[in-house]
């Protein structure tokens, strides 16, 4: 696939998405609290679904709206006890709070305060947790479990239910309420905002701006149905919004946390107002994100590519962890539903075809004009070290019979490892080589030309016979580069370094 191919209007997005959230301001003409799912600096899965959408679109919208959005990060207590790591970065979600703190205010956003959802008396790692938000001069506001919820409207819609959270005090009127990641209790942080605003007289609203599923494209569209790849884990299942259908007579694509989660939101505002109005779950959301498709089969053609990578997370992860595939047993599920299998993937079957012939661990990457380049693990290099030499090589028309790296550089750089580091392995990682690569570059012009094609690895397709280490995984992803391995580890040892 060309990486150079644009199936989504960015500039169309932007202004679409920004008046249509002034527009539901005007309609509450109080506070609105609107709920950001997914991402907001950092969409991956986005830019890749949607090529031509870059990772910071949101963030580049809200800038327009600066002075009067305060932001509010909502972090599950039941996520920071159990220590859950947000796999695209491989940080932990307390961690990732901190980030986002950093990074709203490195675009001039106001954040207001941390709330920590789902919170219980024994809960010591959230309580300490807290304790450093606030010692780093952090507000935190606690919200705690509520006994049947999502179902027992009555109960969450009363002094028991979100009377009893702490009330998030904001200072602006566009109230940004997002997250590390999903299941961290931003939209019942809004909806216990609205019941208490309530109870103070004060009006407020509440929007959702989820891109994904996109409401206005059929259900099993390749770009819905690679929404409920990246999210099997949390048991998301893509429907046609039933009261959507119900009030306007047309499909619209939504899921079922927001379908069960609506009689609540409707009976909230019943209660305030007297009315809700909203006639749908689909009715709460602002996304524009299916109106700026430009190439709908450019768009097709790369969900299909992410939920093949999708299918292999699973795989792995079930490995590393020693679980029975029902994740990737999900995704194989869509996978048939499209007509798609794993080898379609353009980097597998070559990868597979060179650990067949050489009965060693092998790595195919695919550049953005569509060349697939191997590297097969030798006595100097490991696979994906000798991948990414070839690559840089590609990117930059040296000649492949080129050595970038001379054997007597990288032999005292083994010795190192051996003889004094403790490794097992003499193999260059892919850091290594990189390291050794840079250094040649004071010397070597091949090098030098080779180490200024890096940011053309970004966006590139990897898929490795094994499954990668924590350093060259960590490369990769700092690289920008979408690596998927097969489930299969190059040693048969029991002890994992992770």
């Amino acid at each position: 696939m060309d990486l150079h191919q644009i199936g989504f209007d960015r500039e169309k997005y932007l202004a679409l998405q920004s008046e249509h959230i002034e527009a539901r301001r005007r309609q509450f003409g109080g506070k609105l609290y609107l709920e950001f799912g997914g991402k907001l600096f950092d969409d991956f899965h986005a830019s890749r679904v949607l090529p031509g959408f870059t990772p910071d679109n949101k963030i580049a919208m809200l800038e327009k709206l600066a002075d009067d959005v305060e932001v509010v990060i909502v972090v599950s207590a039941a996520d920071i006890a159990r220590h859950k790591v947000r796999a695209d970065l491989g940080i932990g979600y307390d961690a990732d709070v901190l980030r986002l703190v950093d990074a709203f205010r490195g675009y001039g956003l106001h954040v207001g305060s941390v709330v920590l959802s789902r919170m219980t008396d024994d809960n010591r790692q959230a309580k300490a947790f807290k304790r450093k938000l606030e010692r780093l001069g952090l507000r935190v506001f606690r919200h705690y479990p509520i006994k049947g919820y999502p179902h027992d409207v009555a109960t969450i819609v009363s002094d028991a239910g979100y009377g009893r959270n702490e009330y998030i005090e904001t200072t602006r009127d566009l109230v940004v309420v997002t997250g590390p990641g999903p299941g961290s209790g931003k939209m019942a942080s809004c909806l216990s905002q609205l019941y208490h605003d309530h109870r103070r007289g004060i009006a407020s609203g509440y929007a959702k701006f989820e891109t994904f599923p996109i409401w206005n494209l059929p259900l099993d569209h390749p770009v819905n149905v690679a929404y409920e790849a990246a999210t099997v884990d949390l048991d998301d299942v893509n429907m046609i919004d039933p009261y959507h259908l119900a009030a306007y007579g047309e499909q619209a694509v939504n899921y079922n946390r927001d379908v069960e989660i609506f009689p609540v939101l409707n009976l909230l505002f019943e209660r305030m107002v007297g009315s809700s109005p909203y006639q749908s779950p689909t009715d709460m959301g602002v996304n524009m994100a299916g109106n700026c498709i430009s190439d709908d089969a450019v768009c097709r053609r790369a969900s299909e590519q992410e939920i093949i990578r999708r299918y292999y997370k699973a795989l792995v992860d079930e490995k590393r962890d020693e679980l029975e595939p029902a994740l990737s047993d999900k995704v194989a599920l869509l996978m048939g539903q499209l007509g798609i299998s794993a080898t379609d993937r353009p980097v597998v079957s070559p990868a597979l075809a060179l650990a067949k012939k050489t009965k060693a661990p092998a790595s195919a990457i695919e550049l953005p004009d569509g060349q697939v380049v191997t590297g097969k693990t030798s006595a100097l290099l490991g696979c994906c070290s000798a991948m990414l030499l070839d690559a840089l090589k590609a990117l930059a028309g040296i000649d492949p019979d080129v050595k970038l790296l001379a054997t007597e550089n990288i032999e005292p750089i083994q010795r190192l490892k051996t003889e004094h580091l403790g490794s097992r392995n003499p193999r260059l990682h892919t850091d290594e080589v990189l390291i050794a690569l840079a250094v040649s570059a004071n010397t070597d012009d091949n090098a030098r030309r080779a180490l200024d094609e890096l940011n053309g690895l970004q966006g590139c397709d990897v898929h490795t016979t094994t499954i990668l280490g924590t350093v060259d995984e960590g490369i990769f992803r700092n690289l920008g580069v979408n690596v998927t391995s097969e489930p299969v580890y190059q040693s048969k040892g029991l002890y994992r370094k992770r």
